[in-house]
């Protein structure tokens, strides 16, 4: 079974973690609020983030960071991640 099988976020609508909005619009920032408390709870976030550093993603939200905490933080938090 792949860390992905046992993501919090199986069995949820993608569009919470990829909103069509734009991550500064109210509808952007709502989605982005929703997708972080599916990951809160998360057991395999690390996992997600570093696939995210690996595939350097740079829409939605991955390992409970958004668009703009990745690109902050990325180095270090890509450290710790990894």
């Amino acid at each position: 079974m792949s860390w992905m099988d046992r993501a919090a976020c199986r069995d949820v609508d993608p569009e919470i973690f990829f909103p069509l909005s734009a991550p500064d619009t109210e509808a952007g920032q709502a989605a982005e609020v929703k997708a972080k408390g599916v990951c809160g709870g998360c057991r395999v976030r690390e996992e997600c983030l570093g696939r995210a550093f690996r595939l350097s993603a740079v829409h939605g939200v991955w390992g409970g960071l958004g668009e703009r905490e990745r690109r902050k933080g990325g180095s270090a938090v890509q450290e710790s991640a990894s």
